[in-house]
């Protein structure tokens, strides 16, 4: 029988261990401290889906015509094999620690739904929308409409869109419906979630959208994926099913990195690795 594991939540588990999850608001705060340490702000971005997103942008905003914004994982989805998270917030959120590090020009940051939002501003937070939808459609219209909001907010017209692991998936699904997107990164990212369960032999995630099937709205956008060679949670083979999709001489780039895993060294590595 299968069983809808938090592959990556479960991961991130082994590093830190279970006896030292912190809570929300410590992961939380983590995210304020590093973001500010940065001369980061926090924001929360109002949609007219049931979602407040939450989000992080340069505390002095300048106006770029190009805007890359980055999206971050599923986060804490889980807790064991059978226990989903309460609170999604990510244990370490390597999409934001990316944008931290963006080289040069106009970045953001965008959380998933849930993560790093308190009180009324969690109305609607279900489980269900850090597992079996987390790509539904709800959630990709909450972000396309929180990237809109960013988008004006730093005055661009072209935007770059950067999705870490599962954020890849939204940020693809996202790139597809919309005509500004001149770029696609990602990093890590489950580009095929039904290659995905299948590879990991775990539950479909029958709520929710895949990039993969998108592949025709996607095709005349330059897109770039990174894929860690030690990298046991989204392979290389999950991206290489997203990248079959597409005509033989029209595939994105995909560039897989020797000594990488799912979660190191992206941060360390990624002013150099985003210069394309």
């Amino acid at each position: 029988m299968r069983t809808n594991r938090g592959l990556v939540g479960l991961f991130l588990l082994t590093l830190v261990g279970c006896a030292s999850i912190a809570s929300p608001e410590l992961r939380r705060q983590s995210a304020e401290n590093m973001a500010h340490a940065a001369g980061w702000q926090s924001i929360r971005l109002m949609t007219t889906t049931p979602f407040v997103l939450a989000g992080f942008i340069p505390q002095n905003v300048h106006q770029d015509e190009l805007l890359t914004i980055y999206i971050e994982g599923d986060g804490l989805a889980w807790l064991s094999q059978s226990q989903v998270s309460l609170d999604p917030t990510p244990l370490r959120p390597l999409a934001l620690q990316l944008a931290l590090r963006h080289p040069q020009g106009a970045a953001a940051y965008l959380a998933r739904p849930c993560q790093y939002v308190t009180g009324n501003d969690q109305h609607n937070c279900a489980a269900t929308w850090w597992t079996d939808r987390r790509f539904a459609a709800e959630v990709v219209a909450a972000t396309d409409q929180a990237i809109e909001q960013l988008k004006r907010r730093f005055q661009a017209n072209k935007i770059v869109l950067v999705g870490y692991s599962g954020g890849a998936a939204i940020a693809a699904l996202v790139a597809a419906q919309r005509a500004d997107v001149v770029r696609l990164v990602t990093v890590a990212g489950n580009l095929d979630h039904a290659a995905w369960t299948h590879h990991h032999h775990v539950t479909p995630l029958t709520g929710s959208l895949n990039p993969a099937d998108r592949w025709q709205a996607l095709a005349a956008i330059p897109q770039i994926h990174f894929v860690g060679a030690e990298d046991d949670i989204v392979t290389r083979e999950i991206v290489a099913s997203y990248l079959a999709r597409f005509p033989k001489n029209n595939r994105a780039q995909l560039r897989v990195i020797e000594g990488f895993d799912h979660v190191c060294c992206w941060v360390e590595q990624w002013p150099d690795l985003s210069r394309w």
